[in-house]
């Protein structure tokens, strides 16, 4: 018993023990950078959004490798050695026999290391079970992944360690004299000296025993103590300098990246970038700690209310701007009055003329057309999710119709990534009508799958998270460069160039009835309205039919054409359009366009998930041309999840569940809200639409793949998708209720033929 207390007694008042009770006691701020890196990558954290598939299955040039891996690993042993550094400089003094041994630091962080080597195992058990459980890779791959992680933390190290053998000074060195003259010089030096010799006296730590550089246990009982309590911590602040080199060039390299982000090869994966985030932040917290002691807590907060005020007075405002305004011109002022003058009668008779000519040259591609359904594709939005699922349901569902689908459809709505996979399909069909029936149909679906996450987080960290310096050009205008562009360059390479446009070049193909009308919809923060954005006027959307008769009319959207027409609004990149359909929170930035106040843009999906709104909307303005020339219309719905959800058990609160339930039963069932109110819309337009309504549906949902398997999850919400994700999205066409959707589209459009 004896025995087992003295060896309790040693592991307890071992260097490595005390070191981590001490960061429980002092360094609560750094302990939780790491919690925050533990619900990351097990699925804690941002689950819904795929944050931890961006660790456990990392792309690095479009593949999951041993290289991919390895970046990880660099990144992970990065962030050790910024704890490892940080903590140094805040606590290595406050065990002074360290400053009297050789290599101090090098010591110092192989005791320190019991919290990372923790986190690392739980890191590397999460990951093999998942690339086991979901059958991604065979084992030798799954060893080559784990080989390429330890070996990237291991590079790491080495490179730290050797700057530090050849630059960190220990006590029998500074017995020469030398490092004593050059502190006495240097009056902060001293005076920063003495308070760690007083924070000495006041930390007392009983360390019996620590690891030496062989991870042998060494007694701590046979160090000499020199008795100059100065000369030690002097050692403390020399070796403390050249950790802050290491972190100034750390931070340097990284600015550096961002001046050749544009390169490939530099675009490292997503959990790299945002473990190097996660270093910087250690580092700012123990900067801050460091200097300002107590203070630090106030400090932070007075350095964010003078940010926060200076941003409110226009000092250093970087707004993300949409490629192909033109915003050097007087600002539109964006007011109620405004809106009704550029939504005015006038305005609205002549968009709706110009749109009944498009729906006349629809009429003139059929032989007889009073016996075709007018096709209305909504697609839902959901993040490259969505996107897959549209292209993959479009291309279902078009070779199931003989590649007619498109010319039977006569208007695009929906919101963020099914509107991207549409308005590719779209653009895919212009070039080539039979599309659904060639081997091209494969690249779709690949391009599409496309990771678009990688960049747009290494962007953030080189780019948007200092100093936005680069530019680039379009249309002869220069804008700045974030993570934004970053993304829209990104997703433009991914689809092989072919969205590279402005929304004028899709405005003669559109009003021919070559390709369906596509419009987005996006919020407007300002307001909540929505804001249209297509290549033709349709300020029809934005006030009711009423105007006709001089009623006075609520504006309840924009017409983005009619209001930024001193903006060179055709100008617009289709790609910026396509983003601020598609402004993902936090990831890409919301894009401010040309007005005053300045008009914010937001996400379609927070009016309208789906785009039925708009597509209702559309059929009420032309109900008198659709009646008299078609056999009806068929909504289309092309969604990324189940119409009926199944109503999920709530188990047993928190009291954080409970004060946020208010705010987050809200926000979850914002998808269940719109669809209540579509389907309210869709029967209301039973009594006032003549003609026949068809609803067909292709729902993304789990599914069983035979009788021992259970439901697959769900992909996650995000611009990465896993090789397991895509799989499951890609076999989702062929559950049954889609099967169904498919023959009923065949049935209600059976009288089609191609044009």
């Amino acid at each position: 018993m004896n025995k087992i207390k003295r060896a309790l007694f040693q592991i307890l008042h071992s260097l490595m023990m005390q070191l981590t009770f001490h960061h429980f006691k002092k360094n609560l701020a750094l302990l939780t950078v790491w919690i925050i890196i533990i619900a990351a990558f097990s699925g804690g954290l941002g689950k819904v959004y795929g944050i931890h598939y961006l660790f456990l299955d990392p792309e690095y040039l479009g593949s999951v490798s041993f290289w991919s891996f390895f970046i990880v690993g660099l990144a992970f042993g990065n962030l050790i050695m910024a704890w490892h550094i940080t903590t140094y400089i805040l606590d290595g003094h406050r065990f002074r026999f360290v400053g009297v041994l050789q290599r101090p630091f090098t010591k110092f962080s192989i005791n320190n290391s019991l919290i990372p080597l923790l986190i690392l195992a739980i890191y590397i058990a999460i990951l093999v079970s998942f690339q086991v459980n979901n059958g991604l890779a065979e084992s030798l791959e799954i060893a080559l992944y784990v080989l390429g992680l330890l070996l990237g933390i291991i590079s790491m190290h080495l490179l730290m360690i050797l700057y530090f053998r050849f630059t960190n000074k220990d006590i029998f060195i500074f017995l020469a004299g030398t490092l004593d003259r050059k502190l006495r010089k240097n009056v902060l030096s001293r005076d920063r000296v003495m308070n760690k010799v007083r924070e000495n006296r006041a930390d007392k730590y009983n360390v019996t025993n620590y690891l030496d550089l062989k991870l042998k246990v060494r007694s701590t009982e046979h160090i000499v103590d020199f008795g100059n309590k100065e000369a030690v911590i002097r050692v403390f602040d020399q070796n403390h300098f050249n950790s802050v080199v290491v972190e100034l060039c750390i931070i340097g390299v990284i600015l550096l990246l961002g001046f050749f982000m544009d390169i490939e090869y530099l675009q490292i994966p997503a959990a790299a970038s945002s473990l190097l985030i996660f270093a910087i932040a250690v580092m700012l917290v123990g900067a801050i700690s460091y200097w300002f002691k107590g203070w630090g807590l106030a400090f932070a907060l007075g350095v964010f209310i003078l940010v926060n005020a200076g941003v409110k007075v226009g000092l250093g405002k970087g707004i993300n701007q949409a490629a192909g305004l033109n915003y050097d011109t007087i600002q539109t002022n964006y007011s109620v009055e405004t809106l009704l003058d550029n939504h005015s009668k006038e305005q609205f008779v002549h968009d709706k003329l110009h749109m009944l000519q498009t729906l006349e040259n629809w009429k003139q591609k059929w032989e007889n057309p009073k016996d075709q359904k007018m096709v209305f594709l909504c697609v839902s939005g959901g993040g490259q999710r969505a996107a897959l699922w549209a292209v993959n349901s479009l291309l279902k569902a078009d070779s199931a119709l003989n590649g007619s689908l498109m010319d039977q459809t006569v208007l695009i709505t929906g919101a963020s990534g099914g509107v991207i996979g549409a308005a590719y399909y779209r653009e895919m069909f212009r070039r080539n009508s039979k599309i659904a029936l060639s081997e091209d149909r494969h690249t779709l679906l690949a391009n599409m799958g496309k990771d678009n996450l990688n960049p747009v987080i290494f962007g953030l960290l080189v780019n948007d998270l200092f100093f936005k310096i680069r530019t680039h050009e379009y249309a002869g205008r220069t804008y700045s460069v974030d993570r934004g562009f970053v993304f829209e360059r990104n997703l433009n390479k991914n689809l092989g160039h072919t969205l590279n446009k402005q929304i004028k070049d899709y405005k003669v193909h559109e009003e021919q009835a070559q390709i369906p009308t596509l419009i987005m919809s996006p919020t407007i923060a300002n307001d909540g309205r929505k804001l249209y954005i297509s290549s033709q006027p349709v300020s029809f959307m934005s006030v009711s039919s009423q105007i006709l008769d001089g009623k006075e009319s609520k504006v309840r959207a924009v017409d983005f054409q009619s209001f930024f027409k001193a903006h060179s609004p055709e100008d617009l990149s289709f790609l910026s359009a396509l983003r601020m359909s598609a402004s993902f929170p936090y990831i890409t930035p919301n894009i401010s366009l040309p007005a005053e106040p300045r008009v914010e843009i937001m996400d379609a999906g927070i009016s309208d998930n789906f785009g039925i709104s708009d597509a209702i909307r559309f059929i009420g303005v032309f109900e008198d041309w659709i009646l008299e020339n078609t056999d009806g219309v068929v909504f289309l719905v092309v969604r990324d999840t189940k119409s009926n959800e199944p109503i999920e058990k709530r188990p047993n609160p928190s009291v954080i569940d409970r004060l946020t339930y208010p705010i987050a039963s809200v926000y979850n069932n914002l998808t269940n809200m719109q669809d209540i109110n579509n389907d309210i819309r869709l029967e209301q337009m039973n009594s006032w639409f003549e003609g026949d309504i068809d609803v067909v549906e292709i729902a993304y949902d789990s599914f069983q793949q035979d009788e021992n398997t259970t439901d697959v999850e769900r992909a996650s919400l995000s611009w990465h998708l896993t090789t397991k994700e895509k799989q499951h999205i890609l076999e989702n066409i062929h559950i049954e209720s889609n099967k169904k959707s498919i023959r009923k589209l065949q049935r209600l459009l059976k009288n089609s033929s191609n044009p």
